[in-house]
């Protein structure tokens, strides 16, 4: 009986945490909307990013509070001062970007294009001034004009949540950017030991917790002078420090 006392309230407090989420964000879309038509850019960059960013990190303190996940974000405190670097994470969960952007202002995220229109995301995301994944030749001139400011690009080589672990393959964005840029890559290695929220796993499919989620500085990467050689090599160091599939 206590038992299952017990995973009846891990469940509850699990999915009310997603709802919470699409409150914050609606909330802060409200906000955000007007926002846009009355701020100058560089105020409202820097307005959007404080509030995605206080936003995010009050919803990562309710999943630790409530006990869904036991998360190691330690790593993350080092990259506070940094600038003009790209991030360049692994993407297991729907949440990574999230828990990125939640400890550092200075983070533009590379997005998704159709998002950038979505009632949760798209207002917060267009006063932030992150940048659209396509068409391409503008994500990168962007990601440029970024890293030329000291502002950190955040861009997950896989392109979208693993498949298959350890990684899908890499595309090339990334090599491209840090050429252009002349900005090293750091490598951020998230583990992560349930499927929840990742590639094709079920919002209503009820993961064993807590979730048990990492964050570590991995290898940083000078800016490659040889794009398809340094995505080769990129995808090879992930695959050698990650594990592979999880069930």
């Amino acid at each position: 009986m206590l038992n299952r006392l017990r995973l009846l309230l891990e469940s509850i407090a699990l999915f009310t945490s997603l709802t919470l989420l699409g409150s914050i964000c609606l909330v802060w879309t409200a906000f955000a909307l007007p926002l846009l038509l009355v701020l100058p850019d560089r105020a409202g960059t820097a307005c959007g990013r404080w509030g995605i960013l206080v936003g995010f990190r009050f919803y990562v303190w309710t999943l630790q509070f409530s006990g869904a996940y036991r998360m190691d974000l330690s790593a993350l405190n080092a990259l506070r001062h940094e600038k003009s670097i790209i991030l360049a994470p692994n993407h297991p969960s729907l949440i990574d970007a999230l828990l990125i952007i939640a400890h550092n202002r200075h983070v533009a995220c590379v997005m998704k294009s159709a998002l950038m229109n979505n009632v949760f995301l798209g207002a917060g995301a267009r006063l932030a001034r992150y940048i659209r994944n396509e068409p391409t030749r503008r994500m990168i001139s962007e990601g440029v004009a970024e890293l030329a400011r000291g502002g950190i690009v955040l861009l997950f080589p896989e392109g979208t949540r693993t498949r298959i672990r350890p990684v899908n393959a890499l595309t090339a964005s990334v090599g491209i950017i840090a050429r252009r840029a002349r900005a090293p890559v750091q490598t951020l290695l998230i583990e992560q030991n349930s499927g929840f929220l990742g590639k094709g796993w079920s919002l209503f499919k009820r993961p064993s917790l807590p979730i048990r989620y990492s964050m570590r500085l991995g290898k940083r990467f000078d800016p490659p002078t040889d794009v398809r050689e340094f995505t080769a090599e990129l995808e090879r160091y992930f695959r050698s420090e990650l594990p592979g599939r999880k069930s």
